[in-house]
């Protein structure tokens, strides 16, 4: 009888039966790589831009400003921003003959909120507040007023009228990544007066910043943004 051992087939002749191979994971490295790109950092940038629509208006309508903002991005999500423009104004009444001139800064502080659903892709659609502020001094002139009285006429000339005003805005806008570090936005806005200073003479047609002097105002922008 032969050994028991010999009917055992050696492990040179045994069959290898082939290896099951599960799903690949990446190395640790690679995963935290990938984890570092989509981070969320609290700084992650800074951006200037210029309003192109205002200025469109300063040069062809009887008033518009010249507008520039620097903006801070937190995680992609909230965006701070302050704004300083030079309104100006070159404004005859047609009924009145009434003449009215001014150019003067405005400045507005306020906060961002990128509400569209993928953060990192560059295009963003905002809703935002703002907080508006002008001092500035004015011209006034037009038609002599007639004294019924003594029959003469007093001349309708006023020079340097000192006059300021404070609003609140409303912002919704949109923004869309153009090329790299270059991007596009549109604002759209609705402006509450919240005080003004008047003048007994007359009260301004025009605040920098704001628009035409009413309670409330509607007012956009479209800007050329640049990462920095």
């Amino acid at each position: 009888m032969m050994p028991l051992w010999a009917q055992t087939p050696s492990d040179s002749t045994r069959e290898t039966k082939p290896r099951i191979r599960g799903v690949q994971y990446a190395s640790p490295e690679d995963e935290a790589a990938r984890l570092k790109q989509h981070a969320d950092p609290l700084f992650a940038g800074v951006s200037v831009s210029g309003d192109v629509c205002g200025a469109v208006m300063a040069a062809f309508c009887s008033y518009g400003q010249y507008e520039g903002a620097v903006r801070v991005n937190l995680k992609n999500r909230y965006f701070p921003i302050a704004e300083v423009g030079l309104g100006r104004s070159n404004h005859t009444d047609d009924e009145s003959d009434n003449h009215f001139r001014v150019s003067a800064p405005y400045f507005r502080v306020g906060c961002d909120y990128n509400v569209a659903k993928d953060k990192f892709s560059g295009n963003r659609i905002f809703v935002g507040l703002r907080y508006g502020f002008t001092s500035f001094k004015y011209d006034m002139s037009g038609p002599p007023i007639h004294d019924a009285i003594w029959g003469t006429e007093v001349p309708f000339h006023f020079t340097g009228i000192s006059g300021n005003a404070h609003w609140g805005e409303l912002v919704v806008g949109l923004e869309a990544k153009v090329w790299k570090f270059f991007h596009l936005g549109w604002t759209a806005r609705y402006r509450l007066r919240l005080s003004e200073k008047q003048a007994p003479m007359g009260r301004a047609w025009y605040l920098p910043g704001f628009g035409k002097n009413d309670n409330s105002a509607f007012g956009g922008t479209f800007n050329i943004i640049f990462d920095i």
